[in-house]
């Protein structure tokens, strides 16, 4: 059986008069208004929305699908894919991706970058260059866009797929080369060393598909070399079907040897037939249509709750990014939480119950004592309190005690 009590915290609550003097025998009404855990999701169209690029009903399709994402999530992946944020050098897509993260922290979402190094979509002009003007090219990109973000992104994907990344060998590209030339510990030494210099306050993720022993002796090999993973990312993409508790619990066990903060970074399960399981590289997998089906969707539904349940029992896990909010987006697949003609799936209903419902604390009505004073339980996250005709904020962590100040 799951147990959440580690997603838990107690607070004694103290409220006070403007002259300091504590509000006795007051009604108090407590309502939570947010996860501290990140349960996020991917979905690039808030860029163009953010910044007017949508007309009529495409808008208001777009609107109403973060309204949905918004009601569900706390939490957002941005895109800074190299390749398409800077196919011109010199000219980066800054000001367009600044306006998607502040539209989303205006709406209370925490963003995240993704990724600053991968040899897959990455500039296509680095090949033009020595393998030492690549490294200085992705080092002051990092520096620029870890620097010109800071406060609306402040955690970034770094590097993405490196275990793979010096024996990629589907086309050349400039970061395969480097990484070839340097190894993948020194590469991810500068890295996050060139990004940790940029905001100081950053939190830096090292992100990868493959979650077996070369992944896990790599990490440790990094913080051997005194590289500072502030947590480390793992994607779960079940195209060719779920991989089941047995297997999730496996995964979980091998990273938490580490003691860092573990993020479930691109998480899918499809709604419509299965990869098949030959296929090894997922994006060697090209349909024109991919339907989604009940059945499909049911099963979709199932697995994501049981999915989301063992990563939350696991006290190591602080985030959970599902790979899309909308059928159709990468490989074309049916593993989002709306189809294409605009239905919503079971999976947004089924979640919603876990996120916003069971794991979520209820409205509180409480009285002061003669100190003043209620006690809050409830999931971790921020809180309103409504008292005597006012309102005020306030974080409930594992344990604490704060005061409120009426003015």
């Amino acid at each position: 059986m799951n147990t959440y009590e580690h997603r838990k915290g107690k607070a004694v609550v103290k409220i006070v008069a403007p002259d300091g003097a504590p509000l006795r025998m007051k009604e108090v009404v407590i309502r939570q208004t947010k996860h501290k855990f990140l349960f996020g999701c991917a979905e690039f169209a808030v860029v163009p929305l953010a910044n007017d690029q949508l007309e009529g009903e495409q808008k208001e399709k777009a609107l109403w699908v973060f309204e949905k994402f918004l009601d569900l999530f706390n939490f957002a992946t941005l895109p800074f894919y190299w390749g398409r944020f800077e196919p011109v050098r010199g000219n980066p897509d800054t000001v367009r991706l600044k306006k998607a993260a502040q539209w989303l922290k205006e709406r209370g979402c925490v963003s995240k970058g993704h990724p600053l190094c991968w040899h897959t979509v990455t500039a296509p002009w680095l090949l033009e260059m020595t393998n030492t003007e690549i490294l200085s090219a992705q080092l002051a990109r990092i520096r620029r866009e870890v620097n010109d973000f800071a406060g609306l992104i402040d955690m970034w994907d770094v590097i993405n797929e490196v275990v793979i990344m010096p024996v990629f060998d589907k086309y050349d590209n400039g970061i395969t080369r480097i990484c070839k030339e340097m190894g993948r510990i020194p590469l991810v030494r500068e890295v996050f060393k060139a990004a940790r210099e940029a905001n100081p306050r950053g939190i830096f993720l090292i992100n990868d598909f493959n979650v077996s022993e070369a992944y896990a002796i790599l990490i440790e090999g990094l913080l051997e070399a005194g590289v500072t993973i502030d947590a480390i990312g793992i994607q779960s993409h079940m195209h060719q079907g779920y991989w089941g508790v047995e297997k999730t619990l496996e995964v979980l066990e091998r990273f938490s040897q580490f003691n860092l903060p573990i993020h479930f970074t691109e998480t899918t399960l499809v709604s419509g037939h299965l990869m098949p399981s030959h296929i090894e590289d997922l994006n060697n997998y090209k349909v024109q249509e991919w339907p989604s089906t009940p059945e499909g969707e049911e099963r979709q539904a199932r697995e994501a709750v049981l999915h989301y349940k063992t990563l939350f029992a696991w006290p190591n896990v602080e985030a959970i990014t599902w790979w899309n909010f909308l059928d159709g987006g990468w490989l074309n697949a049916p593993a989002g939480f709306i189809t294409k003609d605009g239905r919503i799936k079971p999976i947004y209903h089924e979640l919603y119950k876990l996120i916003k419902g069971e794991w979520w604390t209820g409205e509180q009505r409480l009285v002061t004592d003669e100190d003043g004073t209620v006690i809050v339980d409830g999931y971790l996250g921020e809180y309103e309190m409504s008292c005597a005709g006012q309102t005020a904020s306030f974080a409930l962590d594992k344990s604490s005690e704060i005061e409120i100040q009426l003015s």
